[in-house]
C-alpha cells in the first residue's frame, strides 16, 4: 500500500489505573469542533501522558484490542502501522489506548503491549493502559479500532471508524475509504474535514462494570 504524507496536533480528579479526568469530562460526550475531553494516562513505557501535554500536535487515539480480528486486520495488512508511521514522521502523536477491564479480551500487561507493538512493527507514540475505562468512557469509545483525530488547538475534528468496509478481510483494506488518512491529509492541508464523524465497527470493548 502506498502511504499519503499527512498532517503537520485538567485533571481535578484521580481515579485508579492511572487516568486523570476532570468531571466535566465523565459524563459530557465528545463533540466535533469542540475541546476533546482532557485526560492523563499510564503508559506501558512507565510514564504520565497527558492530552495537554500534546497542544500544538495533531493528535490521534486508537482504541485497540489485539484479540480483536477487525484489529487484526489492519495490522496483518500493515495498514495501522503505515499510518502511525506517517503521522509520527510528520510531527504529530498517536496514542494507542487499551481499556479492557481485567480478566476480558484484549486486556494485556504493559510489557505484553510492548511486545505486541514491537512484533507488529507498530510506532504509536505511547501505548496508555485504561484498564478502568476511565478514557473510554470520555470518549464513548465503543469498539476496537475506534479513532479520533484532535487538532493542535484541541479541537476534535475527526472520530469513529479507520475505513469503510467493515470487514476482517485484509483484502478489503484497498477497496475501502479511508476515512483516517483522508480525515489527516485534509487537516494537512488546513481543509474542513469532508467526512468528520462515521460510525466505527468492530469488536465491543469490554469495560469494567461501574459502581
Amino acid at each position: 500500500m502506498t502511504s499519503t504524507p499527512i498532517l503537520t496536533r485538567r485533571a481535578s480528579l484521580v481515579l485508579a489505573g492511572g487516568a486523570l479526568l476532570v468531571p466535566s469530562a465523565l459524563s459530557a460526550k465528545p463533540v466535533i469542533a469542540q475541546q476533546a475531553p482532557a485526560f492523563t494516562g499510564m503508559g506501558t513505557d512507565g510514564k504520565k501522558h497527558a492530552l495537554a501535554d500534546y497542544k500544538g500536535k495533531t493528535v490521534v487515539l486508537e482504541w485497540t484490542n489485539h484479540e480483536c480480528p477487525f484489529v487484526a486486520k489492519h495490522y496483518r495488512s500493515a495498514n495501522m502501522q503505515a499510518i502511525q508511521k506517517d503521522v509520527v514522521k510528520a510531527g504529530g502523536v498517536w496514542l494507542s489506548i487499551i481499556s479492557s477491564e481485567p480478566g476480558s479480551q484484549g486486556f494485556v500487561s504493559a510489557a505484553k503491549a510492548n511486545e505486541l507493538t514491537k512484533s507488529r512493527d507498530a510506532s504509536p507514540s505511547a501505548v496508555i493502559l485504561d484498564p478502568d475505562g476511565i478514557i473510554g468512557r470520555a470518549y464513548d469509545a465503543r469498539v476496537t479500532p475506534h479513532m479520533f483525530i484532535i487538532d493542535a488547538k484541541g479541537a476534535l475534528v475527526y472520530m469513529g471508524g479507520i475505513d469503510s468496509i467493515r470487514s476482517t478481510s485484509v483484502d478489503d483494506v484497498p477497496k475501502a475509504k479511508p476515512y483516517v488518512r483522508d480525515a489527516l491529509t485534509e487537516l494537512a492541508a488546513g481543509k474542513p474535514i469532508t467526512t468528520p464523524s462515521t460510525s466505527a465497527y468492530g469488536c465491543t470493548i469490554k469495560y469494567k462494570p461501574t459502581a
